[in-house]
């Protein structure tokens, strides 16, 4: 079926839609052999609160945005290569239910759909459009590390290495970006560079960092440190993910394009 959509008409206009709902603030999107498979509004579990967003699933790319005009304007545009893509279900609980983890080397998120029907759909569908990716390809999914997924902010009260502090307005929390646990800042003062999440050396906890710096005496891998590690540059805010409220919401049902047979 996503074969017989590259360069329909119907295809490029749902594309170029997507495009001009991004405006100049996102990237070209149209690509020969592109193909938009389904599209849809999930629920993302960002850093402070769970919040709706909008995805695009293309046979080779996986787009969301923030919502600011539902089915009109987005912003903040994220693309993950499928290529790069795996992912997990997760156990309901007694507020979020019918999620999964999109997980990549440079960005790892749990998502929650309306319904355990358009669970099953999206996972399938994204599934299928990276198999057929990396077969296309000739190739599996690259042997590289992951990113981690983060714990909610509001998961926990205290700092989940030292266990002692507990985190306030001037205590502020931070993640660390090895294995997205919630530290204090003494207990993450230290930076190394992950290069397939950042050109930047990233703030990581003591203890991530002790095994690193391990890793790194064992087969001379570079690091970087930095021990004065301020609050300004160190919060671990994501962009799509802030406090911002949208300007309009509403969970829509994800259309599909494609077949995930």
């Amino acid at each position: 079926m996503v074969d017989r959509l590259v360069n329909s008409e119907a295809n490029g206009r749902r594309i170029a839609f997507v495009e001009q709902c991004f405006g100049s603030s996102g990237q070209p999107l149209a690509m020969p052999h592109r193909v938009l498979v389904g599209e849809g509004v999930l629920t993302k579990m960002c850093r402070k609160k769970p919040k709706q967003r909008q995805f695009f699933l293309l046979n080779d790319i996986l787009v969301y945005g923030n919502i600011v005009i539902s089915k009109k304007k987005y912003n903040k545009q994220h693309i993950i290569p499928l290529e790069n893509v795996k992912l997990q279900s997760v156990i309901d609980s007694e507020t979020l239910r019918n999620g999964w983890q999109i997980i990549s080397p440079n960005k790892s998120f749990t998502v929650y759909a309306a319904t355990g029907t358009e669970k099953a759909e999206w996972m399938a569908h994204i599934n299928k459009c990276v198999q057929d990716l990396l077969k296309k390809q000739g190739k599996q999914r690259p042997d590289v590390e992951d990113s981690p997924v983060w714990v909610p902010d509001q998961d926990t009260s205290k700092c989940m290495l030292c266990k002692k502090s507990e985190f306030n307005i001037i205590n502020r929390r931070h993640h660390c970006r090895k294995c997205g646990i919630v530290v204090c800042g003494a207990c993450s003062s230290n930076k190394w560079l992950m290069p397939q999440q950042s050109s930047k050396p990233l703030r990581v906890c003591t203890t991530c960092f002790s095994k690193l710096s391990a890793a790194r005496d064992e087969v001379s891998a570079p690091v970087a440190r930095d021990n004065g590690a301020t609050s300004q540059d160190s919060s671990g805010e994501d962009s799509s993910d802030d406090d911002e409220d949208d300007a309009q919401k509403g969970p829509d049902q994800a259309s599909f394009y494609g077949s995930a047979e």
